[in-house]
């Protein structure tokens, strides 16, 4: 009997050391290579690209169109494939993740995370991005689980040789970079393009509907952007005008003002002078100075003096009346008022700043030459 519990005893000791084995210790990258990882963001969109890096490690010269990067499609003898890619990268897949649908080189691909692969080719490549990330390289690769497939050149013979593989930007722009592959003197670039406008309309529709959905300014914000855009107007006059008039909503200058900007966009002239009329009921003196501002700066010079007249009505002569005065007689070309106007704003300017800008205007103005708006 004691014989039989020392036995169990060992067996439950064995068992407990058997399964402790499932949780290996951290060790590093096999070979020496590197893991990397790089991003980028255009407009709402992250590009995430990660890789295991190989060195040249001495062998520049013998890297494209051998054993390390082969040409074309090759049996890797391991795995279910019989004819693979280079797994561009080194172990496990090459992965790229875009949290959007883009273009990549004009041809398009969803929303993803892909494992990434190139068959190169002495004069071209042809990139790969497969449905499977999963997988270890190429050993598993099959041709019908292809998302896209696009041909590029590669750049050959760079001045300075690349000794670790990496990913790169580079030549950003508001909707498009250019991703590439460097190693040793090889270059294979290609470009990733966003319809940024689409894709933030999209991620603004979701977000709407959580719990940002409840704040007056998100709807404001969704649809300025609409509005500065020209993109997706008539939802974005739903975005202002749930900013108005639903529970959460606010009626003041800044709201109405909104919804009348893109009534006018869309043609609407009659109803955007009704919106704009309950915007100007409800402006203060800053609000009617800045928009007597932007109107000068869409040429309505005319509208922007009956702005500024009117914020003096309403509001006497407190600061920046008479500094707003002097612009819209400026815009509309009637420099001895303006004249008159920037010398009474000189004794009211809050700070030394306002009075030296003040200054400057009035001397321009003496010389019978507009101020710059």
């Amino acid at each position: 009997m004691k014989q039989l519990a020392i036995f169990t005893l060992i067996c439950l000791v064995g068992n407990h050391f058997l399964s402790a084995q499932g949780a290996p210790v951290t060790l590093p990258t096999e070979g020496g290579n590197i893991t990397c990882s790089i991003g980028q963001r255009i407009g709402v969109t992250n590009i995430n690209v990660h890789w295991d890096a190989p060195g040249v490690k001495g062998r520049e010269g013998k890297i494209w169109g051998t054993q390390i990067v082969h040409y074309g499609f090759q049996d890797p003898q391991f795995g279910t494939s019989k004819s693979s890619p280079w797994r561009a990268g080194a172990n496990e897949n090459t992965t790229i993740s875009f949290s959007t649908d883009v273009s990549i080189e004009g041809k398009k691909l969803a929303v993803g995370k892909y494992g990434f692969f190139i068959a190169v080719y002495p004069d071209s490549c042809t990139l790969i991005f497969s449905k499977n990330s999963g997988a270890w390289g190429s050993y598993f690769y099959k041709t019908a689980e292809d998302a896209l497939r696009v041909t590029v050149r590669q750049q050959k013979n760079l001045p300075a040789s690349r000794e670790w593989l990496a990913y790169l930007f580079s030549e950003p722009s508001p909707n498009s970079v250019v991703l590439a592959l460097e190693w040793e003197r090889w270059r294979i670039p290609f470009k990733v393009e966003v319809d940024v406008p689409r894709t933030v309309v999209e991620t603004l529709r979701g977000e709407l509907q959580d719990s940002r959905g409840f704040v007056y300014e998100n709807w404001t914000a969704a649809a300025q952007f609409c509005l500065q855009n020209n993109y997706n107007l008539e939802e974005a006059l739903t975005w202002a005008d749930n900013a108005i008039t639903q529970f959460y909503g606010v009626k003041n200058f800044a709201t109405y003002s909104l919804k009348a900007q893109i009534e006018e966009k869309l043609g609407r002239k009659a109803d955007a002078d009704a919106t704009m009329k309950k915007a100007m009921e409800k402006a203060d003196v800053a609000d009617l100075h800045q928009y007597g501002r932007q109107l000068i700066a869409s040429k309505q010079a005319a509208k922007a003096l009956e702005v500024f007249q009117l914020n003096h009505q309403k509001n006497g002569d407190v600061w920046p009346i008479h500094a707003g005065l002097m612009r819209g007689y400026s815009a509309n070309g009637d420099l001895k008022k303006a004249l008159e106007q920037a010398k009474i704003a000189l004794t009211q300017a809050p700070d030394e700043q306002n009075k030296k800008t003040l200054e400057g205007y009035i001397k321009t103005l003496s010389e019978g030459k507009p101020i710059e708006q």
